[in-house]
């Protein structure tokens, strides 16, 4: 699917239609600290091996693409929520 680089959609701080510049939203690195990370890895650790079985086969062939939205007049950042796609090309 093709995506414009810049958009004229709602911003809800200005309360009006503006311009929005448009970006492909990413996840950033998971923490290693997270109380259910630490639980994890200690059930992981030493012998019995892993505790939950490994998801061999996923259902699934394409992942949710999530824009995100930044205003050009305030700088408001917003998402606008994902749908199914193979490939998403922003121009």
């Amino acid at each position: 699917m093709r995506v414009a680089k810049e958009i004229r959609t709602y911003c809800p701080r200005c309360n009006t239609h503006t311009v929005h510049r448009v970006k492909l939203y990413k996840k950033g690195k998971d923490s290693s600290l997270r109380w259910g990370q630490i639980r994890y890895q200690e059930d992981r650790k030493g012998y019995g091996g892993q505790k939950y079985p490994r998801l061999r086969r996923t259902a699934k062939l394409t992942k949710k693409m999530t824009l995100k939205l930044e205003c050009k007049e305030c700088g408001y950042t917003s998402h606008r929520e994902g749908i199914r796609l193979k490939k998403l090309v922003i121009e």
